[in-house]
């Protein structure tokens, strides 16, 4: 079985190659960067280290690379060859690879008729169903209806800290042990892909809102809060008591939205909350307030994983989250020379102040409430 793979990447190897490989796929990697590429063609495996206390290792062999920007036409025989299609590129490349998946997918059609599901792993809401969007940009109405019937693009949500690394080894890799991958299984094309550690689900949308209103959101607000309070990475922030309290008060308000919207368990959702803080306080991964708090402005976005809970919690029940605005303040003071969106948002904020900048990255008007609330927060900062 082959699974071709978009993105080399820390996350890409660390975390879907490696599930890939432990269902039996031999994984191909596509990626630009060719010191990577050479490194997986000249040696055929790479290790993957556990960040816990026994420091445990697996070996991922069985893998071969592309490179897409000088061998594009290996890349579409491989996605017409392919059993699977996955991607960890980042949000804003799905666009760039769309055209090479095109590609293969109408080399493919002249070759089988077996179907073929294309999974984008991306931190992001509707990943596959964009990456969809951007395949049809590059094929004719005819090979549109094909796709519809022989492709499935199941949109997936995925989690697993995979932190700012520097190995010995350029291919070896530090993750987490804790992973999730969850894919919608009515958009599956054919039978459902054999990959252990995989869980599939009806409803896609409930589990998508569920780690980011908690993952993302406590992650990021850890980032902000702790960088306000001068902390330099996610532990020593969460074991700050004015960073741990915020980020306590944030999960409960996102907790009370996620249970009386999608019907989560209760107690089930609270140990789910303890799970997530657990894993940001792990001693062995060493992760930097500045990595997890980098793009201010597209995590302030209307849809986002301040914006959305906060504007779903008012829509519920009837009033302004105030742990939420106060993450959301924290973030509006964020600052880092090195991170070219927040360098855009300290100018906004300076040129604008807070509350139009803030408004119009959320997409709200001025006088919403979560916007008064959020000035308010910031003023008692």
């Amino acid at each position: 079985m082959l699974a071709v793979h978009f993105g080399a990447g820390n996350i890409g190897r660390g975390f879907i190659g490696s599930l890939l490989h432990r269902a039996g796929y031999e994984v191909a990697f596509v990626d630009v960067n060719e010191d990577v590429i050479h490194a997986i063609q000249t040696r055929g495996q790479y290790r993957v280290i556990f960040a816990g206390e026994n420091q445990e290792e697996e070996v991922i062999d069985q893998i071969s690379a592309i490179n897409s920007s000088t061998n594009p036409e290996k890349v579409e025989q491989a996605v017409a060859e392919a059993d699977l299609v996955t991607t960890a590129v980042g949000p804003n490349v799905l666009p760039v690879i769309a055209k090479a998946i095109a590609s293969g997918l109408t080399q493919r059609f002249q070759q089988t008729e077996e179907p073929l599901n294309v999974i984008a792993c991306e931190n992001m809401v509707g990943g596959s169903s964009v990456l969809k969007d951007e395949v049809y940009k590059h094929v004719t109405a005819e090979e549109q209806a094909l796709i519809a019937q022989r492709v499935g693009f199941p949109d997936s949500a995925v989690d697993r800290i995979v932190p700012n690394q520097k190995q010995d080894d350029p291919l070896a890799v530090a993750v987490e042990p804790y992973y999730e991958w969850v894919v919608e299984q009515p958009a599956i094309r054919g039978e459902v892909p054999d990959v252990p550690g995989i869980t599939y689900v009806d409803e896609l949308k409930p589990f998508i809102e569920r780690k980011l209103f908690t993952v993302n959101t406590g992650h990021a607000t850890i980032a902000y809060a702790g960088r306000y309070y001068g902390y330099q990475t996610i532990k020593e922030a969460l074991e700050a008591e004015e960073v741990y309290a915020l980020v306590k008060g944030v999960l409960d308000e996102t907790g009370k939205v996620l249970v009386t919207t999608y019907g989560f368990e209760p107690k089930e959702h609270k140990d789910y909350q303890a799970k997530i803080l657990e894993r940001f306080r792990n001693p062995y991964i060493s992760d930097e307030v500045t990595r997890v708090g980098r793009g201010p402005i597209r995590k302030l976005g209307n849809q986002d994983r301040f914006v959305r809970p906060a504007l779903l919690y008012r829509e519920v029940f009837n009033e302004t989250p105030n742990y939420v605005a106060k993450a959301i303040a924290v973030a509006l003071l964020y600052k880092n020379a090195e991170d070219q969106e927040a360098v855009d948002l300290e100018n906004k904020i300076n040129q604008q102040g807070f509350a139009s900048g803030f408004a119009e990255i959320a997409a709200l008007e001025e006088d919403h409430p979560l916007v008064k609330e959020v000035v308010k927060q910031v003023q008692s900062l």
